[in-house]
């Protein structure tokens, strides 16, 4: 037996499978870096109410993902950790963000392609994002559809809240839940003295209104 030759083979078969580890992983991490930058985007123009724009950022996202998945076919431990989650996360947060404020369907992990985990971190931080639109709609005066995403908000939370599994299950579920929370309570304030202040200046309005007769 030919000791040398067999260590040398399985030598050369151990890096050749390294090397394509290798280029899966500077792929992986390319194609995250550029759908978080598409998926911040997105959620910019969301707020902007430039849907059309929101749209097409949200899928130049997934496409980079998609291209990530491709390259790290073989490799699961490459897919399955780093980068690439984070990115997954960011486009569920994108995606639900945009679905939310213009009141259609929600996206499901399936059609984003993403993982369970990386799905409800990246809802928890879309209700998150409601804050913003709902102060927007309450400057305006349009404190009906302010309190419609606030139920959305509400809605979110008792489900995130009910998911009770390890860390290492759900990629720290329980501490996005957590900061969800804490702007739940502060926008619900936010409203709740809109909603007072705006029920006084009608009861004021009406009252001089009256006096006027």
């Amino acid at each position: 037996m030919d000791r040398a030759a067999e260590v040398s083979a399985l030598g050369k078969v151990a890096l050749k499978r390294f090397e394509e580890k290798h280029r899966a992983r500077e792929v992986t991490i390319r194609a995250a870096r550029l759908a978080i930058q598409c998926c911040a985007a997105s959620i910019r123009a969301t707020h902007r109410g430039e849907w059309e724009s929101a749209t097409q950022l949200a899928a130049e996202a997934q496409g980079h993902l998609n291209s990530a998945d491709e390259a790290t076919a073989g490799f699961p431990e490459v897919r399955s950790n780093g980068p690439l989650q984070d990115a997954k996360k960011e486009l569920a947060e994108a995606c639900i963000t945009l679905a939310l404020v213009r009141d259609e369907p929600l996206p499901t992990p399936d059609d984003l392609g993403v993982e369970s985990a990386a799905y409800l971190n990246g809802m928890a931080e879309a209700a998150s994002e409601l804050r913003r639109e709902i102060l927007d709609l309450l400057r305006g005066g349009n404190l009906h559809r302010a309190e419609s995403l606030m139920a959305a908000m509400d809605d979110i939370y008792s489900v995130l809240v009910t998911v009770d599994y390890p860390d290492a299950v759900t990629a720290g579920l329980r501490r996005t839940t957590d900061a969800l929370r804490a702007v739940l309570e502060r926008t619900r304030g936010d409203l709740t003295t809109t909603i007072v202040a705006a029920r006084l200046q009608a009861s004021i309005d009406a009252e001089r209104a009256d006096r006027n007769i």
